[in-house]
């Protein structure tokens, strides 16, 4: 197989950035909503997010460069993930303009809030899952700042369970790709992790070369 180099050393750091936010795919994305000392809504979405830990219930996104999201958490110790769906695809992307901190960005999409149930931060109306988040820690690495939130409330509307678990078919999450793309679901494949006591002794290639 015929392979590339990219040497990390030997490009700018926006070359290679866009080289890894094209093989780290797909990302999930936090619509990241704060509300400012000054009362500002503030509302962006962040593709470098992931759960942080099972118990305590964290969740992170990684804020690169010091972003009004950013500085709105580290003033008030609050925010809120809301899921986004891919019916406020174009929604979503204009939060990602960036407007003056005065400037809302519910306001200027033309996206409706919803009050939170214990923090100040509002909800986005229309998307359906929100977790109400309280500033656990950040952590400064290069040029970026990892922002750790508790869960401390979570809501997801009605009609994308089943029972109790989110039906991902119905939640429609968006995904980030490189450069300009985005992902939704595509084909869904559903497969049982192995338990050691059930391996079968051989594997794939590993059996083949037996």
């Amino acid at each position: 197989m015929a392979r590339t180099d990219f040497d990390p050393a030997q490009m700018s750091p926006r070359d290679f950035y866009q080289l890894l936010t094209a093989v780290v795919v797909p990302r999930p994305i936090a619509w990241v909503s704060t509300t400012s000392v000054e009362g500002v809504d503030n509302l962006a979405p962040h593709s470098f997010y992931t759960v942080a830990s099972v118990d305590p219930p964290i969740v992170q996104f990684t804020s690169v460069g010091e972003k009004d999201s950013l500085r709105n958490i580290e003033a008030q110790g609050e925010f809120v993930v809301n899921l986004t769906p891919a019916s406020l695809f174009e929604e979503v992307n204009a939060t990602g303009t960036d407007f003056p901190p005065k400037t809302s960005e519910f306001d200027a999409v033309g996206l409706s809030r919803e009050p939170s149930a214990v923090v100040r931060p509002p909800r986005v109306q229309d998307s359906p899952v929100a977790l109400e988040c309280r500033l656990h820690s950040t952590l400064p690495l290069g040029n970026c700042t990892l922002v750790f939130g508790e869960v401390v409330y979570a809501v997801v509307s009605t009609h994308v369970l089943e029972g109790d678990h989110p039906q991902i078919d119905l939640l429609e999450p968006l995904s980030r790709l490189g450069r300009n793309e985005w992902g939704t679901l595509g084909p869904i494949q559903e497969i049982r992790r192995i338990r050691a006591k059930d391996w079968p002794g051989h594997f794939g290639r590993a059996g083949q070369d037996e």
